[in-house]
């Protein structure tokens, strides 16, 4: 009987629906007391049609709960933020990372811990699967878990029981149904488990619960923003086989796939495939021009002071 390889993709990044991220984080909200740090019950409430404002200062639970974000200083409203706006980073990881697991023929099990998960698993599946692998069929060649609430407590449930929390997939289809779910038990028996994130929970608490009490059964890679990055280089390369940061990362790795996969067979890859790298564009401009204004500022200062020291 042949090997079966197998990836989970874990989505806990951007933010554009209502609700999810920092179980531990508290928040004030127009809500009655006791419901505001639940936050499987905030989203049944949001299902259900609710409107609720949230107050708080706790970035990483704003970009996950949110819907629409506002600024507020001195009681004015000064600006909005998107809460999808790590989407421009990760994205790139996402369907390069997809796409390298189909080139590698694995069986691809999806999940989230941020509402928004969803989203960006049903994107990729559309950008990536559909389009360039029509022939992988869903439920054998790939299935969606779908969104669980309960942060790091979901991660600490399935590296030994998945179908504890996980009894059906996305659709609402019993996974003792779905073929290549049936003699599933737990996260243990994945070849790798990619992990794409911008907050809580993320890549360190799948580094905490999972690849570091089970070194040797669940190895671990993970995408993750520039802010982030610096705080789990020291968890490489043991918990961490592979972490790239940023939309750097994210075009060196397109890179190699593209490579591999469209150059060496004479074939231009398709543009979605070298997102990251079109990205670098603006983002360099962006730094150059950091730079210059460093480098006048710092001659204005000193200029100035030099005029001043001259006139005394």
């Amino acid at each position: 009987m042949p090997m079966i390889r197998r990836a989970v993709f874990a989505f806990t990044l951007l933010a554009t629906c209502l609700l999810a991220g920092s179980g531990d984080a508290f928040a004030h909200c127009q809500m009655p007391c006791g419901i505001y740090d639940d936050n499987a019950r905030i989203i049944e409430m949001r299902d259900a049609g609710k409107a609720i404002l949230l107050v708080s200062v706790e970035l990483d639970e704003i970009r996950a709960l949110s819907d629409r974000i506002l600024v507020m200083f001195a009681g004015r409203i000064v600006g909005e933020r998107s809460p999808d706006a790590s989407e421009g980073e990760l994205g790139p990881m996402a369907t390069a990372f997809v796409r390298h697991c189909c080139e590698k023929k694995l069986k691809i099990y999806f999940i989230a811990l941020w509402p928004v998960g969803p989203q960006m698993i049903d994107d990729s599946i559309n950008r990536v699967i559909k389009t360039d692998f029509p022939d992988m069929v869903y439920g054998e060649d790939y299935v969606n878990l779908g969104f669980k609430p309960g942060n790091e407590g979901v991660i600490k449930v399935i590296v030994t029981d998945l179908k504890q929390l996980y009894s059906t997939d996305d659709r609402g289809t019993d996974l003792d149904q779905i073929p290549m779910c049936r003699d599933l038990v737990n996260i243990q028996s994945m070849d790798l488990v990619a992990e794409v994130s911008a907050g809580y929970p993320g890549v360190k608490e799948w580094v905490q619960y999972a690849a570091t009490p089970y070194p040797d059964q669940i190895r671990l890679v993970a995408g993750c923003t520039g802010v982030g990055a610096p705080l789990l280089y020291p968890y490489m390369p043991e918990q961490l086989k592979g972490l790239l940061g940023a939309i750097k990362g994210a075009a060196e790795y397109e890179k190699l796939v593209v490579d591999r996969y469209d150059r060496e067979a004479g074939r231009e890859p398709d543009l979605k495939y070298l997102e990251g790298k079109r990205r670098m564009g603006p983002q360099l401009v962006a730094h150059i021009l950091m730079v210059v204004l460093i480098v006048v500022g710092n001659i204005v200062f000193f200029v100035g002071r030099s005029r001043e020291g001259t006139n005394s």
